[in-house]
């Protein structure tokens, strides 16, 4: 067992001589780019494991061990790093445990420090938190973000937001069932494989990295019919991750759907985009801003090459940022940026402009920024948009899920009815018109 260190406020401290033998657990969110992005971690030597344990059972000891107040995320995530350290399965005198922390009002900023009262509470203080930040907000010797690791993180991410794209657009479709799943996990191991050998993360590789990821789906056999179009938006825990939206993706599959669900760069975008946003409001280090905007011109190049990708084989392209930032003008102001902030009103605005009028919102509870953004918005982006159907599902450890699943069929129904409406309508010849001649008449006459 390494030798436990402290820093002056008490904080137990990740070491080096741990990161030898030490165990780093990661919680689930989404599942395509978070197994690229552990595979990186890995390849620096970091003993990484991510989490899959789902079931009732993670919610109810988040709930013993955080205030029932507390964000669903929060809830979920803290419950299942410990129901994994009291499973048995890993030895706690040799397991670290990771977290996201942001450094923004978000309540997000604060998980970590929830996590290690619960930690005390359940008698595993003897663990050790790593803080995955870019902030400078926690450090640990054993553990730090260089920039060929980010290089690595941001491509995997890119990746895993191509993957789940053309897996969403391929998978309803496909003739032989099971095509699409047999690419991602192909695409998967390819991917960690050539970033362990110290490559996929140039601008030059990324490219070409995503022209064979949509050449490769793109010749996976379909049959195209009309399907019900729904996009999902919401906070971003719930909005990917299974557990917290009790397994909402295979659910609107199985109801016959095609799903948009906007990727993580877009979000990442925003978090950028904000820092810019911040010295247009308030002034701020000059030098600081154009480093900043030098990071946004290399996250809209990357985000060009990924339209690039799927347009060339035929495949629907994300949106680009500016055009959803472009949306809420006049809607939202840029200033509101808390959680998902206005992005959250610029991407159902998008879903609906962009044949995805049927939008399911996730709403976690406790999350009052969402709630503002999604749920508040509803009535105004009709406004803009009539075709727009919308339902917002809340998620928290007291929501039945059958009456979520009741709800969101209530939208479907309305959703399949438009379709039945559309095709129709295309269907049906254009009605005659009898022409009519009209003399002319003399004038005087």
């Amino acid at each position: 067992m390494a030798k436990l260190v402290y820093d002056k406020t008490g904080r137990l401290l990740f070491t080096k001589e741990m990161k030898k033998d030490y165990t780093i657990l990661i919680p689930m969110m989404a599942k395509i780019h978070f197994n690229i992005i552990k595979n990186v971690f890995i390849h620096y030597g970091y003993k990484a494991v991510l989490l899959e344990t789902d079931g009732p059972e993670i919610a109810q000891v988040g709930l013993k061990y955080v205030h029932n107040d507390t964000c669903y995320p929060a809830i979920l995530v803290i419950g299942q790093l410990i129901h994994a350290l009291q499973s048995g399965k890993y030895d706690v005198d040799k397991t670290a445990l990771m977290i996201t922390q942001t450094g923004g009002g978000c309540r997000a900023s604060n998980y970590i420090h929830l996590l290690r009262k619960a930690l005390v509470k359940a008698g595993l203080e003897r663990v050790p938190v790593v803080s995955l930040n870019m902030s400078g907000l926690e450090k640990n010797s054993g553990f730090k973000l260089t920039l060929p690791m980010l290089r690595r993180m941001v491509a995997g991410g890119l990746y895993g937001d191509m993957i789940m794209s053309l897996d969403n657009q391929v998978k309803p479709y496909e003739i032989n069932k099971g095509d699409s799943a047999h690419l991602i996990e192909k695409w998967t191991d390819k991917l960690t494989d050539v970033m362990a050998n110290g490559h996929g993360f140039t601008r030059k590789e990324i490219a070409e990295n995503l022209n064979c990821i949509a050449e490769d789906f793109s010749k996976i056999p379909v049959k195209k019919a009309p399907k019900i179009k729904v996009g999902v938006v919401g906070e971003i825990y719930v909005k990917y991750s299974s557990l917290g939206n009790n397994n909402l993706e295979q659910f609107l599959y199985e109801q016959g759907c095609e799903i948009n669900m906007p990727g993580i760069l877009g979000f990442a975008m925003f978090k950028v985009d904000n820092r810019l946003e911040d010295y247009k409001l308030y002034g701020g280090s000059k030098a600081k801003y154009i480093v900043v905007g030098k990071l946004m011109n290399y996250l809209k190049e990357l985000e060009g090459m990924l339209i690039d990708a799927q347009l060339k084989y035929g495949f629907r392209s994300i949106t680009r940022y500016e055009h959803t930032k472009a949306l809420v003008k006049g809607i939202v102001g840029y200033g509101s940026k808390m959680g998902e902030g206005w992005l959250l009103t610029g991407e159902m605005l998008e879903l609906a402009e962009s044949g995805f009028p049927n939008i399911i919102c996730t709403q976690p509870f406790g999350c009052l920024p969402n709630h503002i953004n999604g749920k508040g918005m509803i009535r105004q982006i009709r406004r803009v948009n009539d075709k727009a159907n919308i339902v917002a599902i809340d998620y928290d450890p007291g929501a039945p899920r059958v009456n979520q699943e009741n709800r969101i069929k209530l939208m479907l129904a309305v959703a399949k009815e438009n379709l039945k409406n559309e095709i129709n309508k295309k269907s049906d010849p254009a009605p005659s018109v009898k022409k009519v001649t009209v003399k002319a008449v003399k004038r005087g006459s």
